[in-house]
């Protein structure tokens, strides 16, 4: 049997090369997007989910989806994410707001009730970034989206710490992604979209510390 993967922001960037990854490797992947359809990937093993996670209403409708039509998820990847203040000085609220409703509100409010549908030694992986952890900030730009996966990461600790002893979960870095999240990144990313999928997928298939904030550039923890 097929194990079965939920990712969120399947469809571009990270989420559409890692769907395409899982789905190379046999797996069964529920993919989510705003729109509730993917281009470009027609596979039997693949299902489209309507999910926009500023939205209450929209993550309500999807869990609905989910549970009438799948008994359980070995992998939730929690990919979806936005940064319109990238590369800005100063926080402004109407993005800040953004910001968080996806980001942080959003996730938290999907997973919540997936979570009791993930398998026994099934997974979390939320898809965060070293620019929020605290430890290590030396920089006074993209407020909103720092401090987002900064609560984010917390949100990883406190799910690693309620499941310990059912469900592994994880924060992970994916590298600095030619993505269109943020000009700079389409510019000077290290990574393709492929090769940071290939690491992550890399990393699920590691025996890992439950808790763990994982940087795929340097495949080796990262501070908090």
């Amino acid at each position: 049997m097929n194990k079965i993967v939920l990712i969120t922001g399947a469809s571009r960037g990270i989420g559409y090369a890692l769907t395409k990854k899982m789905l190379s490797q046999n797996f069964f992947v529920i993919g989510t997007s705003r729109e509730g359809k993917i281009d470009g990937i027609e596979n039997k093993k693949f299902y489209s989910l309507k999910l926009d996670l500023s939205k209450p209403t929209s993550i309500k409708d999807a869990h609905k989806e989910i549970f009438s039509k799948f008994k359980h998820i070995d992998i939730l990847i929690n990919n979806a994410g936005i940064g319109p203040d990238l590369d800005t000085q100063y926080p402004e609220r109407t993005s800040f707001e953004q910001t968080f409703s996806v980001n942080t509100t959003g996730t938290v409010f999907f997973t919540e009730p997936i979570v009791d549908i993930i398998i026994k030694n099934g997974m979390i992986l939320n898809i965060s970034s070293k620019m929020g952890a605290i430890n290590t900030c030396n920089q006074a730009d993209s407020v909103a989206y720092r401090m987002s996966k900064s609560a984010l990461n917390m949100y990883t600790k406190i799910l690693a710490n309620r499941l310990k002893d059912n469900i592994k979960v994880a924060s992970i870095h994916p590298g600095w992604v030619k993505t269109t999240i943020a000009e700079d990144n389409i510019i000077n990313g290290r990574f393709t979209t492929e090769q940071s999928a290939e690491k992550i997928f890399s990393f699920i298939n590691k025996e890992v510390k439950n808790g763990t904030f994982w940087d795929t550039e340097t495949e080796a923890n990262l501070p908090w």
